[in-house]
Formats: C-alpha cells, sequence, structure tokens
C-alpha cells in the first residue's frame, strides 16, 4: 500500500483534498488499530477519493484530558488542532474513533474550528449506498455478526444504522445483544476510563458486554472504536473464546470481504 499523502505536501504543490483522514492517537500508536487505519486508507484508495493525513502535525484532539478533567490540556490541544486544520482550510474530516468525532463535531466549535466531520461508518455507508464499494457475498456471508454500540457514536450521536447497515450488505447475519442501540451498555473505558485500572466491584463492565456478545451465538463481534476494540477483544481473551469468536472494527470487514 502506498504511503498515504500529507496534508502538507498536497499545500505545497497547490492542491486540496476533498477529504483530511484522521487517525487518531490509538489509529497511530496501538498495534491492533493501526490494522484499522490501514482498511479505511485502503477504502480511500480503492474508491479513488482525494485525501490526505496531518502526519506529524496531528495532535490527540484533548477528548482524553477533558473526560479525566482537565480542561485546561483538553484546550490547547484543541486550539493547536484548529489552528493547523484552519491553515489548510480543511472543510471536511473522516474519523474511524467516535471520541475523535465526537470531540471534533461537538465540542471544536466553541473554540472555533468548525468542520463537517464524519465517523468511518457512515462514510463507508455512504459509499455502499452511491455504489462506489461493493461487498456482498464474502468472507463473513451467512456469518451470525454482533454490533457493539460504542457510546459515543450511539448515545452521544444517535448513530446507530450506519454500523448495521454496513454488516448487513456483507450478506452477515447480523444478530443483536439484549442491550442494544439506545440501551446499548459501555464497554467500560468512556470518560477516561481506557487509561486507568476499574473501581472494585463483582465484574469488571468489559466482561459483562463481552457475555452479552458470547450470549448471541455471534462468530464475529463487529465495533467501530479503538477503545471498544480493546475492551471487547480483552474480554473474548478472558473468556478463552479467542479460537470461537474475532473482533473486527467495521472498515475490517468491509477489506476482509473485497
Amino acid at each position: 500500500m502506498a504511503k498515504p499523502p500529507l496534508m502538507s505536501e498536497l499545500a505545497a504543490s497547490g492542491n486540496t483534498p476533498e477529504i483530511l483522514f484522521w487517525v487518531g492517537c490509538a489509529g497511530s500508536f496501538d498495534d491492533r488499530y493501526k490494522s484499522v487505519t490501514l482498511s479505511v486508507i485502503n477504502i480511500l484508495e480503492k474508491v479513488g477519493i482525494k485525501y490526505a493525513v496531518l502526519g506529524q502535525e496531528e495532535s490527540c484532539t484533548g477528548d482524553p484530558a477533558r473526560r479525566a478533567g482537565n480542561d485546561f490540556a483538553f484546550q490547547m490541544l484543541a486550539i493547536n488542532n484548529i489552528q493547523i486544520l484552519d491553515a489548510y482550510q480543511v472543510k471536511k474530516i473522516v474519523t474511524a474513533c467516535p471520541h475523535c468525532f465526537n470531540t471534533l463535531k461537538n465540542e471544536y466549535p466553541a473554540l472555533g474550528g468548525h468542520y463537517e466531520v464524519i465517523h468511518h461508518s457512515q462514510f463507508i455507508q455512504q459509499l455502499l449506498q452511491e455504489g462506489k464499494l461493493k461487498v456482498e457475498g464474502g468472507e463473513f456471508k451467512g456469518k451470525k455478526i454482533v454490533y457493539h454500540d460504542s457510546c459515543y457514536l450511539g448515545r452521544a450521536n444517535d448513530i446507530y444504522e450506519a454500523p448495521r447497515s454496513i454488516i448487513e450488505a456483507l450478506d452477515a447475519d447480523l444478530v443483536e445483544m439484549k442491550r442494544s442501540k439506545a440501551k446499548g451498555l459501555c464497554c467500560g473505558a468512556g470518560g477516561g476510563q481506557m487509561f486507568k485500572e476499574p473501581e472494585k466491584g463483582a465484574k469488571d463492565i468489559n466482561i459483562e458486554r463481552t457475555e452479552e456478545a458470547i450470549d448471541t451465538g455471534a462468530e464475529v463481534i463487529a465495533v467501530g472504536c479503538p477503545f471498544c476494540m480493546t475492551m471487547m477483544s480483552d474480554g473474548v481473551k478472558n473468556k478463552e473464546k479467542e479460537g470461537k469468536i474475532r473482533v473486527y472494527d467495521l472498515a475490517e470487514l468491509v477489506v476482509k470481504n473485497g
């Protein structure tokens, strides 16, 4: 796969991409989620959309700092990012992280950052609807897939159908947990919890959620968030089900099916 184009290189040659792909911290540094980054890039390349990444100019959106209570750090990070985005006259952002998505879309405007922000599930759904991407009848045809709703995608932004429409487009058997959509259960990583040990209790939230997913009989747990990816994968390992159940991001499902 070719190296993704940098926004700085395109700007230097007078070109403006249609989309800025916001990679995010997990997409850049987490070994498991790097595969999701490559899958999104694979899709962008496949459909021929002009895109770019910020590379080393991209910083954390500040979401974990704000959720953990350090609003000063959030504002410093956000203002720096907004200055860079505005310098490149960015209009449209696609990201594979609901936390980045929510922060860029709903919290940056208060600091002067106004952009059209799209989660990769919405972006892929749009490509499928327009016929630019075809995925039916591949590796996941007829397989039971359960989708876990990310809090920052679902309850925070009311995006429930885009991820499910992707799974249905795979000719897969979409199954639901008892707690899903607006009544979905957090994976246990939201609100800054990703970066600390859980408080003592009878059971960790990610174990509870993984048990609900296993009870559906699904062979694949689909996620659309790096935090959910980690927590659900750890839950599957805890239950010693790695050989029977796989955890994939929506973009990975599409690329594997193509």
